[in-house]
């Protein structure tokens, strides 16, 4: 089902529903307010896990829904930035000790991640909402996947450099799609997201690929 807030609207004095030409925002407050500070408005937004409304947003803002889109995309863009930017916040809150190294350091730190994400209240919130979006967002290519392989990758290549078998940014992808396919397995139709099965199948991926 596409979202309704995908269609930008054809006049600007009309974006938040109720406004008038008298309350339209004026050029120079809309140039104020930076793509930043629209992100933060909805990050803020997501970790409260409330819904990111585009016309409630660029209403407290001071903008218009039509300067909003065009400054950082429709729904699903805006949610993709903020969804990419909170996963790489995880992913750095759990990095594994600096006196652990090697696969051991790779393998923690994933569990530890994946743990993480699934215990995270603003991703379950957003799930139970709006299930379909989140698997828009989050299980095709898009920032996400590709903040989550980033950074899976420059894991991998810092700590098992010269003992892999594979590429570290086609591993990292592997590992972030495998391990998407499991924990989000619910929305799919199964009962229950597979967590420990996901670690158990990443630790092997790593094993095969350090030659184990």
């Amino acid at each position: 089902m596409a979202d309704s807030n995908d269609e930008v609207p054809k006049c600007a004095f009309f974006a938040a529903g109720t406004a008038t030409m008298s309350t339209v925002p004026s050029p120079k407050h809309q140039l104020r307010v930076t793509d930043d500070e629209i992100v933060d408005r909805a990050t803020a937004l997501y970790l409260a896990a409330r819904p990111i409304d585009m016309s409630s947003l660029a209403a407290d803002l001071g903008l218009s829904r039509a300067t909003l889109y065009r400054r950082v995309g429709n729904h699903e863009d805006l949610l993709g930035t903020v969804l990419s930017a909170q996963t790489e916040a995880t992913f750095r809150s759990v990095r594994r000790p600096r006196d652990v190294h090697g696969l051991t350091a790779v393998t923690t730190t994933l569990e530890a991640f994946i743990h993480a994400i699934m215990a995270s209240a603003p991703v379950r919130s957003l799930i139970e909402r709006d299930a379909a979006l989140f698997i828009r967002v989050v299980m095709g290519r898009g920032p996400v996947e590709d903040s989550a392989s980033r950074m899976i990758a420059e894991l991998l290549e810092e700590e098992l450099s010269g003992q892999l078998d594979a590429d570290p940014a086609l591993l990292a992808r592997a590992i972030v799609r495998l391990s998407d396919a499991m924990i989000y397995t619910h929305l799919l139709g199964d009962s229950e997201p597979e967590v420990d099965e996901a670690v158990t199948l990443v630790r092997m991926l790593l094993d095969a690929a350090v030659g184990r």
